[in-house]
């Protein structure tokens, strides 16, 4: 890899953190508190947590190597947990590919992990594909391996160290949307 020390440093100490240490194999809770989904949407059910301190015991409990949630969240329980779950030595995004703005998050996004890669935080990128127009003739395309591997390749070249992909379920994407050319 031609990450820096650092970088590869804060990838050695997710790698060897929770009940997948040292395995090759992360498993990292993710949890979004309110900023593409509403804490009310995804925490009615479950209200204890709306506490972030209850999000960062549930990654701990469950082995997790990692807890990835907004800035806020995890700044306000850092103190208390930094010892026990890494804290703040990655950053994540999303991709939204085929949006209108999907092109302009690229674009952000790898300026974005080319800093984060300069402080020595190792990167992860959710690369999901959203667009009506990935359904054709009755079959929805966005979970196609090879739009979804398209866009992995993508997020790769914008240097990601960690891609968070859908499970493909079915192929034949660029071919059914005229995209292969």
């Amino acid at each position: 890899s031609d990450r820096n020390l650092p970088t590869l440093n804060n990838m050695r100490r997710l790698l060897m953190q929770g009940r997948l240490a040292n395995t090759g194999y992360v498993s990292i809770l993710p949890v979004d508190q309110g900023v593409e989904h509403t804490a009310g949407a995804s925490f009615a059910p479950n209200p204890l947590y709306f506490d972030p301190e209850n999000i960062v015991k549930l990654a701990i409990e469950g082995g997790c190597n990692a807890v990835v949630s907004t800035f806020g969240v995890l700044g306000s329980v850092a103190r208390k947990y930094a010892h026990k779950i890494p804290f703040a030595i990655g950053i994540g995004a999303t991709i939204y590919f085929g949006s209108p703005e999907s092109r302009r998050q690229l674009v952000e996004i790898a300026k974005i992990f080319g800093q984060a890669h300069e402080l020595g935080m190792f990167t992860i990128l959710w690369c999901y594909l959203r667009n009506p127009a990935f359904k054709k003739f009755g079959k929805d395309y966005h979970v196609a391996a090879d739009l979804t591997g398209q866009a992995n390749h993508l997020g790769v070249s914008i240097e990601a160290d960690i891609i968070k992909q859908k499970l493909p379920e079915n192929n034949g994407g660029f071919s059914a949307l005229n995209y292969s050319k």
